[in-house]
């Protein structure tokens, strides 16, 4: 073919352009479309996760302390009718960090069950020993700990006092909670259910009472009660 002065050539078409889809042997994907693929892939997964209810953090979760398993309570124990000269009684022990009540049973003499002060030794006698092995195996611990003795009140006490051989405020604050709680529900008490005590010194006697947040937090100080004036000796 003969052109004229001036024509040009028309242009060859490009080797490299881009005539329709990648077949086999046509060269790699392109470096967008592995991009978009990956995108893809990434927003299928996190829908996935997303429709199970998986919720993804950065940092780890602190559930807090795990619950306590102590039982705090003698399921199971078999209960029998006392002997003549055995009378059921209550003390409180401390258990998951509470007064918990328990209930055990006492050898007495006959004729001293109306006694106060005998009735306040022997339940004092319980709290200082060691719980037996199926108490420890429930949880449960006394603080009532060293010597301690109880004896009548002095004249010039309130009625029903009980003198202690310790004085109650050197007593750990659970301990004494145990001692109250304990003697508040037996006939150790004073007729309002208060719980009457003094030392082994001058010091004057103090009431104490026995409530539900002294039995939930027995490290907390006792609430104390306002006695009547002793009647002046005769």
């Amino acid at each position: 073919m003969i052109r004229g002065r001036g024509q040009q050539r028309p242009p060859a078409a490009d080797a490299t352009a881009d005539s329709g889809p990648a077949g086999p042997g046509r060269g790699a994907p392109r470096p967008r479309a592995r991009r978009a693929a990956a995108a893809l892939a990434a927003a299928v997964a996190l829908a996935a996760a997303a429709g199970c209810g998986i919720r993804t953090t950065a940092v780890p979760v602190d559930a807090g302390p795990a619950p306590s398993r102590v039982p705090c309570t003698l399921a199971g124990k078999e209960t029998t009718a006392p002997a003549p000269q055995q009378m059921p009684v209550r003390v409180y022990l401390v258990c998951a960090s509470a007064l918990k009540a328990v209930e055990r049973t006492v050898t007495v003499s006959e004729g001293r069950t109306g006694d106060r002060v005998r009735t306040a030794g022997i339940l004092l006698g319980e709290l200082l020993e060691q719980p037996s092995a199926t108490e420890r195996e429930a949880g449960f611990a006394s603080l009532v700990r060293g010597a301690l003795t109880v004896s009548a009140p002095r004249d010039g006490d309130p009625a029903g006092t009980l003198r202690l051989s310790r004085r109650p405020e050197d007593l750990a604050a659970a301990a004494l909670a145990q001692v109250v709680c304990t003697l508040a529900e037996s006939p150790a008490a004073a007729e309002s259910g208060t719980v009457v005590l003094a030392g082994p010194g001058d010091d004057a006697p103090r009431g104490y009472r026995c409530t539900d947040s002294v039995r939930q937090r027995p490290d907390s100080a006792l609430p104390t009660t306002a006695l009547p004036a002793p009647a002046p000796a005769s």
